[in-house]
């Protein structure tokens, strides 16, 4: 069973930036493709942001591209979202996901086999 816990969500203005990191228990994470999807109230959880095991290939939504950079620490088992210029739009509960299946990288909700709780980021205008 791998365990998947984000942190670093938190209240901040618009224009601001904002450092998630999830930490994978595993000694098998750097096998593992990671995402972050995003759910804001009232709508679906969305995909955000993908790396694939090595950290060598990102994938993001487009309304990211730019804002948003996805990497990952194998030796530390952990992956970050760098979020930059926040927009009230990016508020949400923020969701990390493993694919612990061998694909290279994923984009689908259902790709991914391991979920964090959560972390909720909220911008204010």
């Amino acid at each position: 069973q791998v365990q998947v816990v984000e942190s670093g969500g938190g209240l901040v203005q618009a224009g601001g930036s904002l450092r998630l990191s999830c930490a994978a228990s595993g000694r098998t994470f750097s096998s593992y493709a990671m995402g972050w999807f995003r759910q804001a109230p009232g709508k679906e959880r969305e995909f955000v942001a993908a790396i694939s095991w090595s950290g060598g290939r990102t994938v993001y939504v487009d309304s990211v591209k730019g804002r948003f950079t996805i990497s990952r620490d194998n030796a530390k088992n952990t992956v970050y979202l760098q979020i930059n210029s926040l927009k009230p739009e990016d508020t949400a509960v923020y969701y990390c996901a493993a694919c612990a299946r061998g694909l290279t990288i994923a984009t689908m909700r259902n790709q991914y086999d391991y979920w964090g709780q959560g972390t909720q980021v909220t911008v204010s205008s």
